[in-house]
């Protein structure tokens, strides 16, 4: 086993790998950006090295600067979790080449699999099942064989980008055209690929483990068929739909896959499996690395699958065989992730005020967080994962639903709330579930409007601020005290100016409790418990932030601007794009500027024709949710 290993990622993913480290008694180096001088995975280390400013590329995707701090901490291996240069062939090459140990597969491995045209060729010819398709340069030829609907898919890439459905055949071209330059901007590398579409189909994956001994077993399939925007959010093992039959075939083949390529250490054979007959199941591709969704796998078999990658790089065997593989019970995880629901998910941001992250009675929770976190907008939104065990999947949802409800991280606004609604959700607690289950429902999971429980318990929490404390002996001056009271009049409730977002005048009309960190209100006859930090509440798994609201000073901007619209931030980020100045005229629905945040970009454009009147950022200014861009004049107005 190694003395020392560097762990090349950040967030929770680094506090998971150096949970194991430590286990093992493997001294743990961790790297930060200047961003993460103060994360809770740098903390954790034995050593941390800094490696660059904040942006990936000035740093977690610098090869040059994580080999350095290899060599300058006497690391002997380099864990690269997922993300950022996982599954980079480079990478896993210049370790090579430097005398670190890769702890993960072959950069052979990496680069073919990597490929998906590639990839699907080489398991095809291992006697894996693969969707019927086409590449470059017969694409379209291959399409309008397939026929409608297929789905465009860039060779090289990965996570949802550049992929498209396309259901009319009439509008190819310029599908196709439309994923060649995603695929160009995302991967560098406009290759495509074409296949056919399954319509309300499931992905299940299989996790595979392999030595450098030719030792290869499978570790079961997850369920991953609950996407948003083709990207998983909840996952669960094992999947409801596979019976031991097919559940063994599909090891079989994912087995197979990872012996096509020479694979060594865990990895994922993504597989996709019409609903209505999982014994025709076909290829995807393979995630050559630890995927996030790894604890569910080890939940249900007793297997850490870092010590096991650790294992296998340093050169032992694996010490099990697959008949010695047993799946006991269900286990299901959630991606809390840093995005506002309410917004359509736009990434959010914010400092952690207070967390709660429930651990233990069956519940794990996998985090990078700690109270005074920064989640700002360079880097990849999920902040924890939380994950619920049981010896049977009714009881895996029941617990996972709980402990959302239990999750705060107020003053960051997250999904957990969503997720826990999800889950809830009949189609999901049958089972029924396919790739666009999520996209069909989430409009009846979410909810712009904000409970009157809500502004009862903000307001509870102002009036106890506004009580007098007393002088030390018990007195408090009666007109001190905040009861409405007027000379010879009848006692005038007190109104609150609140915003949440929008602005509201509350009157309290309940009762309420404030200790601490809780607030207790009853309305109507129903108690509601918050946690509160801040202008910040929460419960369920929800939060809101609540502000206080002047309707003078709102009012006086509103003058400053009338007939004008503001054009504000959409979330926290930063702008990468300008293509107008002040006293330009626009049309309306013209592009103005672009907001990036956590590897998404936001188009604002103008509401209306008119004049740019005001402009208040440039390409780089980084910019808070609903701050003020920019302001246009409308036509009418300017002439």
């Amino acid at each position: 086993m190694f003395d020392t290993v560097l762990v090349a990622n950040r967030g929770e993913i680094a506090v998971r790998v150096i949970r194991t480290l430590r286990e093992l008694g493997v001294r743990s180096v961790a790297v930060f950006s200047d961003a993460d001088a103060g994360a809770r995975h740098v903390r954790e280390a034995d050593t941390a090295v800094r490696i660059g400013p904040a942006p990936a590329a000035e740093s977690y995707l610098s090869v040059e600067r994580l080999l350095e701090a290899a060599t300058r901490t006497g690391a002997q291996a380099v864990h690269p979790g997922y993300g950022f240069l996982a599954e980079n062939a480079a990478f896993a090459r210049a370790c090579e080449e430097a005398g670190l140990v890769f702890i993960g597969p072959s950069a052979d491995a990496i680069a073919l699999m990597g490929d998906k045209i590639r990839a699907k060729e080489t398991v095809e010819a291992a006697g894996v099942p693969v969707v019927p398709g086409g590449r470059d340069p017969e694409l379209a030829e291959a399409a309008r064989k397939l026929g409608a609907p297929v789905l465009l898919k860039p060779s090289a890439g990965g996570g949802g980008k550049g992929m498209r459905l396309v259901r009319d055949l009439s509008v190819l071209d310029e599908e196709i055209a439309a994923a060649r330059r995603e695929a160009r901007a995302s991967f560098g590398d406009d290759t495509l690929l074409v296949e056919r579409w399954v319509d309300r189909p499931r992905h299940i994956e299989i996790q595979v483990l392999a030595d450098g001994h030719g030792n290869v077993v499978h570790l079961g399939e997850r369920e991953c068929s609950l996407q948003r925007r083709h990207q998983k959010i909840i996952e669960e093992a094992p999947s409801v739909l596979l019976d031991e039959a097919t559940r063994a075939a599909m090891g079989e083949a994912a087995v197979q896959a990872a012996r096509s390529c020479g694979y060594r250490g865990a990895g994922t054979v993504e597989f996709i499996v019409p609903g209505g007959d999982p014994s025709q199941y076909y290829f995807m591709e393979m995630n050559t690395r630890l995927q996030v969704e790894h604890p569910v796998t080890e939940l249900v078999t007793g297997l850490d699958l870092v010590e096991w990658q650790l294992r296998v790089a340093a050169g032992e065997s694996l010490g099990f065989t697959q008949a010695e593989v047993t799946l006991t019970g269900h286990a299901v995880e959630a991606r809390v992730c840093a995005e506002d629901p309410a917004r359509g998910f736009l990434p959010s941001g914010g400092t952690v005020l207070l967390l709660d992250e429930p651990q233990g009675d069956g519940v794990r929770t996998d985090s990078g967080l700690s109270e005074g976190t920064e989640v700002g907008s360079l880097y990849d939104p999920m902040l924890s994962k939380v994950i619920a065990y049981g010896p049977d999947r009714a009881t895996a949802l029941r617990r996972l639903r709980s402990a959302l409800a239990a999750t705060a991280t107020l003053g960051v606004q997250t999904n957990a709330g969503f997720l826990r609604r999800l889950l809830a959700h009949p189609d999901v607690v049958a089972g029924e579930l396919d790739t666009g289950l999520v996209g069909r429902v989430v409009d009846d999971l979410v909810s712009t409007d904000v409970p009157e429980e809500v502004y009862e318990a903000a307001a509870a929490v102002r009036l106890e601020e506004l009580k007098p404390r007393g002088d030390g002996a018990g007195w408090v001056d009666p007109f001190s005290v905040p009861s409405g009271w007027r000379l010879g009049g009848t006692p005038k409730p007190l109104a609150f100016h609140l915003r949440a977002p929008d602005p509201v005048t509350y009157t309290p009309r309940g009762t309420a409790t404030v200790t601490g960190d809780t607030v207790t209100v009853t309305l109507d006859g129903l108690r509601h418990t918050f946690r509160r930090a801040g202008d910040w509440l929460g419960r369920d798994g929800d939060a809101w932030q609540v502000r206080d609201h002047d309707p003078v000073a709102d009012s006086l901007s509103q003058a400053g601007h009338a007939g004008a619209d503001s054009l504000t931030a959409p979330m926290p980020g930063t702008v990468t794009v300008v293509k107008v100045a002040v006293g330009d005229e626009v049309a309306a629905g013209q592009s103005l500027l672009v907001v990036e945040a956590m590897k998404m970009e936001h188009v604002i454009s103008a509401p209306h024709a008119g004049t740019v009147a005001e402009l208040d950022v440039t390409p780089g200014t980084t910019v808070a949710m609903d701050q003020v861009l920019a302001v246009i004049a409308p036509k009418e107005e300017t002439e």
